[in-house]
């Protein structure tokens, strides 16, 4: 479930490129989404296709790829989904963990998570 929006950048493999974007802090999401259409922009190739099951229900094959993402002026290299055009890109929990931030969903705020440090 969606909670709040955040500023993000997306950067390619060499770290060479970037766009910045707003992405949905989404609680129930493992994997971070971005359409298909900014990460080929970036130069971003999918690595396989992955079969993945949404809270719907449905099951659906997605292709997988990794990208640098920045949060709050931290980066990390993580796993992402070439999600479908027109759909809002989702900030998932693994990105969040790399950076150390947590999700504050009644302030509608990541906070640091130092205790994933120790």
């Amino acid at each position: 479930m969606g909670t709040f929006s955040v500023p993000i950048s997306i950067g390619n493999s060499q770290r060479e490129r970037w766009l910045d974007i707003d992405a949905l802090v989404d609680t129930g999401a493992s994997i971070t989404a971005v359409p298909g259409s900014i990460l080929r922009e970036l130069g971003i190739t999918p690595l396989f296709k992955q079969s993945f099951r949404f809270a719907q229900g449905d099951l659906r094959d997605m292709e997988v790829g990794q990208a640098w993402v920045r949060v709050e002026d931290k980066e990390v290299v993580t796993l992402l989904l070439f999600n479908d055009e027109g759909t809002q890109p989702l900030l998932g929990a693994l990105a969040l963990e790399g950076v150390f931030l947590g999700v504050d969903p009644h302030a509608k705020r990541l906070i640091p998570v130092e205790g994933l440090m120790m």
